[in-house]
Parts: structure tokens; C-alpha cells; sequence
């Protein structure tokens, strides 16, 4: 079972994790943009993200899920199957844009995704485009001007550092300012840094001071990630691998239903299941590792706020 909004079916990264004070961390059964056309989390149904509530021992807001759901079929989603990848990219190149971010509220962004959704913005966000465009033809006016790494640098970049995140190790092509732009408006070669997406989002304008520090203390967990990703790589190749294999043994064969094409697909569905399980893993890990870096913000905030009102 893919980790997905219960309403829109985006994938997990778009999910609304509600924090109600800093230790009673929710997650909810579908996305902050679905939240945001006032639609109810206790209406929807999530078994994944439910489950993986109960492992992280948070709490969920949705409606308890029956032994008769069934996430893969894919029909009930609001958004189509061949949009979703299309809207999951240009969320994520929101999260880890530091310039964005700073123009544009989440909520303001949300509402031009539902108006896209809906039709009636006639323009689905395109990954093979410029994020720049891509927010313009949304009606999304954002000045890109404080972010001028040209092309060159940023390929310098990944280059410089082998195509791998300086924070976590995995493999990235986000080109990060150490100093966040948006404060600094520095875009000189020694601000700039190798970053995976994740870790991008994560560290948006956080100071790169706090945030090493703290990721200085997640040395263990940032080499489960990198295990965790190769892991996954690894075993989706192989089972792509088995797929073209099988298939290729079907059109051999002539015929759909055969004892060997039988015990081929019974193999191959066991692999998924362990790429499920793995990815479940992976994807906790991932959570927890965001909410450390969020408790340890909002902490360093709060102590440089003499304020208890």
C-alpha cells in the first residue's frame, strides 16, 4: 500500500502532521490542501497512515478504518492518477524553495492548488518546466530575483560533492544556501551546499549553525537513511527486473494463466510486500527525524522569546 492522502491521494510528504504543543504531535488521514477546502479528517478513512500512527505512537485524526478498504485501486481519489506525480514534484520544489517560501504562505499556495485541481486554473504544474514558470502559470507571483545561482554554479555544486546531501548522505541535487537566502540575499559559491530535497525542506530558513548542530546528534539515523535508501533502490530494480522478466515470459508462453507464470508472480508479489514493509520503515524514520528538527526550532525560538504571553 502506497502512503497517500485519503481524499486527493498525494503521497505522504503532502500529509498535514498537526502539532497540538510540542509532544502531541497528529497525523491526519489526508493533506493540509484538503484541510484547506474545509473537508473533515474524521470522514476519510487511512489504514496506512493509521498504522503507522500506532508504531510512531502518535495520535491519528481520521475515521477508523474497516478490514474492507482498499486504497489501491486508486478510483476514489480526487486527483487523476497521471496528475498526481505532476502536483507531488511541484509541492516538494515549494517546500525546499527558500524564496518562495518566503513570499507566499502555504495556505495562499494550497488554494492554487485546489483551483488547479478543480479546473479552474486551466494549467497542471509540469516537472519538466522551470519552478519559476510553473508557479506563474498557478497565478503564483513570487520575485525569484533574491535566488541568482546560475546554472553553472549549481552544477559545480553537485559536482563538488558527488551528487550527495552534505546534511544526511543520501543522494541530492538541491543546490542549498547555507545561510538562507531570504536573510542573507548571499549567493556566493562559499553559501552554497549539496542537499537531498528532504533535508532542503527541513532545514528551510533555519540557521545552518542550529541546523548541523542538530543534525550532528542524528549521525546514527542519517546512516539508517542512507541504508534505508539503497536498500529500496536496490530491491525496486529487482522488481522491475522480475516484472519485464515475467512479462517477457508471458509473451512466450502465449498464455496468462500457467503454473510457472503463477509461481513467478506469487514471488514477485512477496517482493512488493517486503518493499512496502521497508518503505512503512523508511518513511517513519523519516517523521521522526523532521519532528527533532522541528521540536529543536521551535525550542531555539522559544528561548529567545522572553515573552509567556
Amino acid at each position: 500500500m502506497k502512503l497517500q492522502c485519503a481524499s486527493c491521494g498525494l503521497r505522504l510528504d503532502s500529509l498535514h502532521f498537526k502539532q497540538e504543543g510540542l509532544m502531541n504531535p497528529k497525523l491526519t488521514s489526508i493533506c493540509d490542501i484538503c484541510l484547506d477546502r474545509s473537508l473533515e479528517a474524521e470522514d476519510y478513512e487511512n489504514l496506512v497512515i493509521e498504522n503507522i500512527s500506532q508504531v510512531m505512537l502518535y495520535g491519528f485524526v481520521g475515521k477508523k478504518s474497516t478490514p474492507e478498504i482498499d486504497l489501491d485501486t486508486g478510483n476514489h481519489y480526487l486527483v487523476k492518477n497521471e496528475n498526481r506525480k505532476q502536483y507531488e514534484s511541484f509541492i516538494q520544489d515549494y517546500d525546499g524553495n527558500e524564496v518562495a517560501l518566503q513570499q507566499i504562505s502555504r495556505t495562499e499556495f494550497n488554494h492554487a492548488i485546489i483551483k488547479s485541481e478543480d479546473g479552474k486554473i486551466d494549467y497542471v504544474p509540469n516537472s519538466n518546466v522551470d519552478f519559476a514558470i510553473n508557479m506563474k502559470s498557478m497565478g503564483i507571483e513570487v520575485d525569484f530575483s533574491l535566488n541568482e545561482v546560475d546554472f553553472v554554479d549549481r552544477e559545480r555544486i553537485r559536482h563538488k560533492y558527488n551528487y550527495r546531501c552534505q546534511y544526511c548522505g543520501r543522494r541530492g541535487t538541491s543546490v542549498d544556501h547555507k545561510n538562507p537566502v531570504s536573510l542573507s540575499h548571499n549567493n556566493s559559491f562559499d553559501n552554497l551546499i549539496l542537499s537531498c530535497s528532504e533535508c532542503n525542506r527541513i532545514k528551510s530558513n533555519m540557521p545552518y549553525v542550529l541546523f548541523t548542530k542538530l543534525n550532528d546528534q542524528l549521525s546514527t539515523v542519517n546512516r539508517k537513511l542512507v541504508k534505508y535508501e539503497d536498500a529500496l533502490a536496490n530491491l525496486k530494480e529487482e522488481f522491475q527486473q522480475a516484472k519485464r522478466d515475467l512479462a517477457g515470459k508471458v509473451h512466450l508462453k502465449g498464455v496468462i494463466n500457467d503454473p510457472e507464470l503463477n509461481a513467478i508472480r506469487k514471488q514477485n508479489k512477496k517482493l512488493q510486500d517486503a518493499i512496502d514493509s521497508l518503505q512503512s520503515d523508511y518513511n517513519a524514520l523519516r517523521n521522526e527525524r523532521k519532528t527533532y528538527f522541528d521540536v529543536g526550532w521551535k525550542l531555539e525560538k522559544e528561548q529567545k522569546n522572553s515573552e509567556i504571553i
